[in-house]
């Protein structure tokens, strides 16, 4: 499976996620982590879409700044997924972690639009 294949899989993936942990933070007495982390791959899953449907995988900069989104992603709402369903802070240091590389993946794909030279 190529790259921009595979963001288009985590795409769709965030997305569902996404919708359940929404859901699911609305229902869970205490669940506000849970819907914190739904929005926030819900507001990042369109971006991912755009992302493997348009990036040439000839553009690396864009490449690896929307794979670090997906990932920063991973950290951030799994962190708080796992914290509010097992009741456990152990891996609550992900969620800073994976939301600075969101960051950084934000500002790579600002980056790489500046440097694009246009056709």
């Amino acid at each position: 499976m190529n790259g921009q294949r595979a963001l288009l899989v985590v795409a769709g993936l965030a997305g569902m996620i996404g919708v359940a942990m929404a859901a699911a933070g609305a229902h869970v007495p205490g669940g506000e982590r849970l819907g914190t982390a739904g929005n926030m791959a819900m507001a990042q899953a369109p971006a991912l879409l755009a992302l493997g449907f348009f990036v040439p995988a000839t553009a690396l900069l864009m490449s690896i700044s929307a794979w670090a989104i997906a990932l920063g992603l991973i950290g951030f709402s799994g962190a708080l997924a796992f914290h509010t369903l097992s009741g456990s802070a152990a891996l609550s240091f992900l969620a800073p972690i994976g939301g600075t590389v969101m960051m950084l993946g934000w500002l790579g794909i600002a980056v790489a639009a500046l440097l694009m030279r246009k056709r």
